[in-house]
């Protein structure tokens, strides 16, 4: 059905020229027409402008239009959260005291917690039981503005659970009216008992077959760092995956400079992520890749680490992506209004700057910014509708305050 949605304060993230990703200067501009309309037909965006201009709309298109009031509030394209884990069993609160006690993540690690724990926990959970509570998840974010996921699997380290996982997600495609693409991971951590390199062997030799076998994942990951993978082990995975059609996408230097960018570029990777411990030569070889570096700020909140130096990277002149890494263990946290405010107030990212990385760039670090990331003529009509707000600055600036007043999905609202 039609729908027109007028007395738009400020329509934001317009994007004439179909960009796939916006770089360096460039993200600090976004093209927004205040007093506006948008025109949504069939689920996509099918035009806007001034609310001069809404009476050259054809009668027709008005008349058979469902006229929504904005009342004055900003329209936004919705976020694109291209690196989270929300499949997952339980919380881990547990750890987070231990975090308060002085322990590391990597200490955590070592004395069986962090990913082996959630590993231990989603062993002896059935699939419904891990649908119900990724979808509360899932439910949670799409209300919080994200109409664009990518979720991992990682918490299996073993074929069946990782299968279980990706099943789980692949229920989730089929039932959330958000967009959502799968990563494998089972390369996240080395499983109980076994030793780096048998498990190197499993996940290409006997996952990744089973995982393509039943087409359950878009890309395929591997944690490339200090205490983690390799970049030799991280290369083998990749080259396999790509025999199988999964595009490489590299958790890398987060925990120290471990070569995970330079493993991104050279397979083509679509992403690397994380990038706390991200060096100056590694910014100078993203500039000749297209691969896209992504920033998870809300991983450098919650442990108190480094922030990636995402002013430095727009400085020269890359395009930054920035996504949630919601986690049980390290974000436990989907918000990505709260990642714009993050990204401005401990990055030193502009607002603007902040918006376009979690909205375009977002969806190139996922692959979809063809479809989603911006308010495009063609573009599936993923929005939300704010509460009225003096300028896109007080997004970021009122970094607690819940401003989305209503949500459209493939131009349909959720309630």
């Amino acid at each position: 059905m039609n729908k027109v949605i007028n007395n738009i304060g400020i329509l934001a993230g317009i994007d004439e020229e179909k960009k796939e990703r916006i770089c360096g200067k460039a993200m600090d501009q976004m093209h927004c027409i205040n007093n506006a309309w948008l025109w949504v037909k069939d689920g996509r965006i099918a035009g806007y402008g001034p609310m001069e201009s809404l009476k050259n709309l054809s009668p027709e298109v008005l008349n058979d239009a469902e006229i929504i009031d904005a009342e004055g509030g900003a329209v936004l394209p919705s976020f694109c959260d291209s690196h989270t884990h929300l499949v997952y069993a339980g919380s881990r609160e547990q750890e987070f005291v231990d975090k308060i006690h002085g322990l590391s993540y990597a200490e955590i690690a070592r004395r069986g917690g962090g990913i082996l724990n959630s590993a231990d926990r989603l062993h002896e959970m059935t699939e419904q039981q891990l649908f119900e509570q990724a979808m509360e998840r899932v439910n949670e974010i799409i209300h919080k503005g994200t109409g664009a996921v990518e979720i991992k699997s990682g918490y299996g380290l073993n074929t069946a659970d990782e299968l279980k996982m990706l099943r789980v997600i692949r229920r989730i495609k089929e039932t959330a009216p958000m967009k959502v693409v799968s990563t494998f991971l089972g390369a996240h951590a080395v499983a109980r008992g076994m030793s780096q390199s048998a498990y190197v062997r499993q996940v290409i030799d006997e996952m990744m077959p089973a995982v393509a076998a039943e087409q359950l994942a878009d890309y395929v990951d591997v944690f490339c760092d200090e205490g983690f993978f390799t970049p030799e082990e991280t290369s083998a995975i990749l080259e396999a995956g790509m025999k199988y059609g999964m595009r490489g996408k590299i958790h890398g230097q987060e925990l120290a400079p471990s070569g995970g960018v330079e493993v991104a570029v050279k397979h083509h990777a679509l992403s690397v992520d994380h990038l706390e411990s991200m060096t100056d030569e590694d910014i100078q070889m993203l500039k000749q890749a297209d691969t896209m570096p992504t920033g998870l700020p809300g991983t450098s909140f919650f442990l108190n680490m480094p922030f990636a130096p995402a002013r430095k990277m727009i400085d020269e002149g890359l395009a930054v992506a920035l996504a949630s890494d919601y986690n049980p263990g390290s974000t436990p946290s989907g918000d990505m209004k709260f990642v714009v405010s993050l990204a401005c107030i401990k990055m030193h990212l502009t607002p603007y700057e902040a918006l376009n990385a979690t909205t375009l760039n977002t969806a190139c670090a996922m692959g979809v910014s063809q479809e989603y990331g911006s308010i495009t003529v063609g573009k599936v009509a993923n929005f939300y509708i704010t509460k009225p707000i003096p300028s896109l600055d007080f997004i970021p600036y009122a970094y607690t305050t819940p401003i989305i007043q209503r949500v459209f999905l493939k131009g349909e609202e959720i309630l």
